[in-house]
Order: C-alpha cells, then structure tokens, then sequence
C-alpha cells in the first residue's frame, strides 16, 4: 500500500546564508582573478571564464538544496530570455556602427563637429548633447552608439584624454536614462516599486537636477584647468585640421549624412520602438552611402561592414583607430558576456540564494535613511554581482516594497533610490552589461572613464545624503519629509 505522498517530488530547501555567500565568494573571486591577477600588462582581462565558474558554483550548491537540472537549465533559459531586447540592440547597434562610418555618417560628424567645437566648451557641449539625445530617445546605450561615437571622435581630434571625453560621454547619456519617460529603466523602478512614471519623475527632478548642476559646473571648468596642464591636454588646431583633411581625403562629408541619426532620434522620440528606430537608422545610412561615397561603397562593402566593421586607412592613427570599429562580430563579446551573466542570475533567483543574502542584510534597515542606503547598496552590489542593469532594480525592488510601505514611505522613494544607484553604477562596473557595451562600443575601459562619470558615481552618493535631510525620503503621500515638515511647521 502506497503511503499518502509517498510519490510527491521532494520539494528544494531554502538556502542558508553560507550556502548563498559560497556561490557568491567563488564569483567574485574567480572575478578578481580573472581581472586583477592573471591578465599580462596592458593584456585583455579575462571576465567570460570567470562567470561560468560562478554559474557552475552557484548551480552545483543549488543541486545540493535539491534542485534538479532541469529545473536550473529552464531558470537559466528564463534568465537569458530577459535580457533577450538588450542582445538584439547589441547586434544592430554593431551593425549600424560599421554601416554608418562605411557611409560617411560618423565621419561627417565629426568632421562637422571638429569646425564648431572648441576645447573650451567640447565638454560642457557632450554633457548637453548627450544628454538631450538621451532624453529624447530613452535609451543610453543608443546614445552612446551614435552621439557618443561621435564626440569621442571629435574629442580626439581636440587632443582630450578619451577616459574624460567618455566620462562626459556617460553621464549625459544616463542622466537621460535615469530621468526620460520613454526609457525602460525610468519605466522599470516605479513598476518594481509600485507607482507611476510621472509621479516617479516629479520626485526624482530636484535631487537629479542637483547633481546634474554639479556635473555640468565640473565639465565647464575643467577645460580650463587642462589648459593650464603641462600634458596639453586641449590639443593643437593643427591637429584639428589634419584629422579634418584625413576624413575629408577619405569620405564625401555632407551635412544631408546627418539624417540618419535625426531618423534615430525622432524615431524613438515618437515612441518606435529602439530596435526598429536603430534599423531605420541602418537602413537610411546605408541608402545615403550610395549616393555620397563614389564606386568603393557597394551593397558588398554594406554586408562586409555591417558584419566585421570598417577598417579605416587614413594614416592618422588615432582617427584609423576610432573608425576601425562595428560590426556584427565586434558585438560578440558583449552578447557572450550577457548570455553568461544571465544565466548565472537565474540560478541565482531561481533557487533563493540572492534573496537569502538580501533578506539578512534587512535588519540594518532600521530608519528611513538607512533603508535607503540599503537598497543602494543591494541595488551596486546586484550591478556587481548579477552584472545586468535591469536586474538591479528588479531584485532589490522586489525585495524592499514592503519595507518602504512598513515604514510609511511612498513607492517614489523605492523607486528613486533604485534609479538613483542601480541604473547609473551599471556603467562602472567592467563585467557589468552596461561596462561591456561601453567597452565594446567606444573602446574606452572603466579604470580610464570612471573618475570623469561624475554623474553616475555622485548620483547615489547625493541619494543617501538627501535622504538624511529628508529630500529624497518621503511620507504615504509622496511628500518629501524636507518639505513636510516645513508645511507642519507652516500650520
């Protein structure tokens, strides 16, 4: 006789704390051996080796808590699937990189943007037109792929240190993330922490703007400090003109090359979605080529560039490195990389293991500023950890609404403290999707731009100083405590 649930499958134990930290420590190590000890001098860091070791780590304690295979095979198919829209824009944003330098529409830019752009203003200018790229398009990593390609062009030309030209770069581009309704990310925090986009960016615009300023104060005057600096840093018109005559020697530079990204832009300001935007892109740059840039440029040349990239020589080496670049290919790395993160975040979620270690972490929480800080530092450490933007909202947000509502705070703090650290770090950290593309994308590492984001690292910083004095904290109503209690005190 069959005793009652003799048959049922046995049903996977929660993890303890020790088991979630070891799959955590062996990721983190195999990453700091992998980045910090075994690259050569000036070699490539080996970032795809460690990642599975982590995922292999993660899956052999989840084994153990009586998962079956098949279950973290599907939980890692799950993890991979949602980040399936970021792989898709990794590859056209490669193709249309390597389309659009073979048809003269990034050279254009810069040749263009050297005749206007001073080294006095060139920094200021690429926060301003990052940003309102950014803004009206919802999307950083589309920013940085067409304006920030772009201006780091320009800003080489002008003899500026690429680490600073991409720092500025950065921070434009992610303030229009952090803040654009039309970004997914500006869409994802107040979904994950309960409330609506409008609300959401009502309570984030004074803080941001803040540091915004700041930023915006410290690219004004650096400049001017550069000047001053013995590396000559601001560069020669000599130089300037040279890079001009390379590009002009090379392509037919027209302004009508410019309307590919115009296409871009008012494609995603209408709200297009960003992978048929970017393709109309593609599509219009590569249509234009044929009637700009003579015999060369054929419908092979397109295929050829669209999937291994331009090669440019002009003789100049610092404009045949920045134009040597797309394609297809040249975005393998980065879609490898985030096929592997995100299989090693759904053994992760799918097991408890993250929630094991966030759910400790909850006690610390004990006023309204720590409980902000604590969803911060959940929100850098997912970057780091789980090394997918979107993930360090979705968890930590997951995680802490019922906290913000047990403390008698609004969604809008949740989700401003999520916007403020998860979706602005992401970009500082090297093996994190955003660190990748960025590295894939510009050929600029974090060691060299990380000083210069000063909107990105400033960002969370501020958060938790503003919560302290009750500016990014809030009531049930969405009030901020700063100006409830000058409205108590008004009554």
């Amino acid at each position: 006789m069959q005793t009652p649930n003799s048959s049922a499958p046995k049903q996977p134990r929660m993890p303890k704390l020790w088991q979630a930290l070891v799959s955590l420590l062996i990721l983190v190590g195999s990453l700091v051996l992998g980045i910090m000890i075994l690259p050569e001098e000036g070699g490539d860091t080996f970032i795809h080796i460690p990642m599975i070791i982590g995922t292999v780590a993660a899956a052999i304690v989840a084994i153990y808590l009586g998962y079956s295979w098949q279950q973290l095979e599907k939980a890692m198919i799950d993890g991979i699937s949602r980040a399936m829209q970021s792989l898709l824009i990794l590859i056209v944003i490669g193709i249309l990189i390597g389309v659009w330098i073979n048809a003269g529409v990034v050279p254009s830019m810069i040749y263009y943007g050297l005749q206007i752009i001073k080294p006095q203003i060139f920094l200021l200018a690429t926060v301003l037109i990052c940003s309102i790229t950014s803004v009206a398009t919802g999307t950083s990593w589309g920013t940085m792929g067409t304006m920030g390609i772009a201006l780091l062009g320009i800003g080489t030309g002008l003899g500026i240190n690429p680490g600073i030209t991409t720092g500025a770069i950065i921070s434009g581009a992610y303030f229009g993330d952090k803040m654009s309704p039309l970004s997914d990310m500006t869409n994802l925090g107040p979904a994950m922490a309960g409330t609506d986009v409008m609300t959401n960016i009502k309570f984030m615009l004074k803080p941001t703007a803040i540091v915004y300023a700041i930023t915006l104060i410290f690219f004004a005057l650096l400049p001017f400090v550069l000047t001053t600096n013995a590396s000559g840093a601001t560069g020669s018109m000599s130089q300037i003109q040279e890079i001009s005559d390379g590009i002009a020697s090379e392509f037919t530079v027209s302004p009508v090359l410019l309307l590919p990204l115009v296409i871009v832009i008012v494609a995603v300001a209408m709200k297009v979605p960003a992978l048929p935007g970017i393709l109309l892109g593609i599509v219009s740059g590569a249509a234009l080529g044929f009637l700009f840039q003579g015999e060369s440029y054929t419908m092979r040349s397109i295929f050829a560039c669209g999937m291994d990239g331009f090669e440019s020589n002009i003789g100049i080496e610092a404009v045949d490195k920045l134009l040597s670049k797309g394609g297809l290919n040249s975005m393998m790395y980065s879609v490898s990389m985030t096929i592997l993160a995100m299989a090693y975040c759904g053994i992760m979620e799918e097991s408890h293991q993250m929630e094991v270690i966030v759910q400790t972490l909850k006690p610390l929480a004990r006023t309204k500023t720590s409980l902000v800080a604590l969803t911060e530092a959940t929100s850098i450490a997912s970057n780091a950890i789980m090394p997918e933007q979107y993930l360090s909202v979705v968890l930590p947000g997951r995680m802490y609404a019922e906290e913000y509502k047990k403390m008698g705070m609004h969604p809008v703090a949740l989700s401003n403290a999520l916007l403020s650290s998860g979706a602005v770090t992401s970009a500082l950290i090297p093996w994190n999707t955003c660190g990748v593309y960025i590295y894939a994308t510009l050929g600029v590492g974090v060691a060299q731009y990380l000083p210069y984001a000063i909107f990105n690292w400033l960002m969370p910083i501020a958060a938790v100083a503003m919560a302290a004095i009750g500016m990014t904290t809030c009531d049930e109503n969405g009030v901020p405590l700063m100006k409830a209690k000058r409205m108590a005190k008004a009554k």
